[in-house]
């Protein structure tokens, strides 16, 4: 569970890390919306890469999909410190440009990883799921917490802010070597994951093969497998009667995510004005945003909480358009008080109503949520129309 929280922490750590110093970019890119350019260069690649490994999910080597995945995290992450350390922090068209395209190799990475990450710990017991799924939410916020200390820390000092963000690059970078080592090494060769990859390979799946080798486990390919398969062949939905029979779950998951990214976080950066917290505002916004987030997926496990109707469910996500208005009514009238009210609330029905039980459909359920966060990151440039900036 430890492993499996550490590889979710390592699905969202870069990218996490690269919109908690946003405020670092606005230095450097003050007239190039880097919150809203990033995440729009990141999303599209993300949907694509999820789209085309979610049609050809059956004849996939999940182990080369997610290792592929966590070394260009690697990889990425630690070109974007190289960059950072070459240009000596110096703004101007070549660097953001740079930044842009790692951004979009993060899209890449993260369609490989979450929705393989998914599928890989969906036959086993459900307390993975849960750790990878707490490990997502997690790694907002504690990115965000420590983004507070290190702006503490160095708010004082001569290019404090690059500071800080050097240090993110540093232990993001880190933390997606641990995930390889962690993924190609180790957790292969725990017994419990030996035992349900072999169970999964008896049962007909053909994607677990190279997971088995590398623990040293021989396939099963006896005649008994092969009629066990047949069995399994004939029971087994086809995707498109799964997708069709749980519509509903992947509209919810669009629909809150298209909410969702249309205000984080490029709305929180830029159109929410100037306040008493002054630098600090965005800083906030953010890690309110993300640790409500974070709190909300652990909702779902109290039982007079959980949302167990499907009409309920699909009610509640649908109200949550009046969140537009009333950010923009925010923001124009109220102070920072609301505003940072309204930011927990975002959070906290995000988290909630994604909910873990959500997520056993995998790579089908997290190309939803990917298409939403990309209908989200469009909209949400709708905010600075007309504002002379655009």
């Amino acid at each position: 569970m430890v492993v499996c929280f550490i590889l979710g922490l390592g699905s969202l750590v870069s990218w996490n890390s690269m919109l908690t110093i946003g405020d670092y970019y606005y230095i450097l890119f003050p007239n190039y919306h880097p919150a809203r350019v990033l995440t729009l260069a990141y999303q599209p690649f993300a949907f694509g890469t999820t789209a085309i490994l979610t049609y050809y999910e059956a004849k996939i080597n999940t182990r080369l999909r997610n290792l592929s995945g966590y070394i260009l995290f690697f990889a990425s992450t630690f070109m974007v410190l190289v960059l950072d350390l070459a240009t000596s922090g110096k703004g101007g068209l070549g660097h953001y440009i740079g930044i842009c395209l790692l951004s979009a190799c993060f899209g890449l990475a993260d369609g490989q990883v979450q929705g393989g990450m998914v599928g890989d710990l969906s036959f086993m017991c459900p307390e993975f799921i849960q750790s990878f799924l707490a490990g997502l939410a997690a790694s907002g916020a504690l990115i965000s917490i420590l983004r507070m200390l290190t702006k503490v820390a160095f708010e004082k000092s001569h290019n404090g802010l690059r500071k800080g963000a050097i240090l993110f690059l540093a232990i993001s970078t880190f933390v997606e070597f641990l995930c390889i080592i962690l993924y190609a090494i180790y957790f292969p060769k725990l017994p419990i994951v030996k035992y349900y990859r072999a169970k999964a390979a008896l049962e007909g799946s053909k994607t677990v093969s190279a997971d088995l080798a590398a623990a040293g486990i021989q396939s099963t390919t006896n005649d008994q497998a092969e009629n066990k398969h047949d069995e399994k062949e004939q029971e087994r939905l086809s995707n498109k009667q799964l997708f069709l029979q749980n519509v509903d779950y992947a509209v919810d998951l669009f629909l809150i995510y298209v909410v969702t990214l249309s205000i984080f976080p490029g709305f929180l950066y830029e159109n929410t004005g100037s306040h008493q917290l002054g630098t600090w505002y965005p800083v906030v916004l953010i890690a309110t945003y993300n640790v409500t987030d974070f709190i909300a997926r652990y909702l779902p496990l109290v039982k007079w909480l959980k949302l167990e109707s499907r009409k309920t469910l699909l009610i509640a996500v649908i109200s949550r358009f009046l969140l537009i208005p009333a950010f923009y009514f925010t923001a124009k009238y109220a102070d920072q008080g609301w505003m940072i009210f309204l930011v927990s609330f975002l959070g906290l029905t995000n988290g909630h109503l994604t909910g873990p039980e959500q997520n056993a459909l995998g790579n089908f359920l997290v190309m939803c949520l990917i298409a939403g966060i990309f209908a989200g990151v469009v909209l949400d440039w709708l905010w600075i129309i007309g504002k002379g900036s655009f």
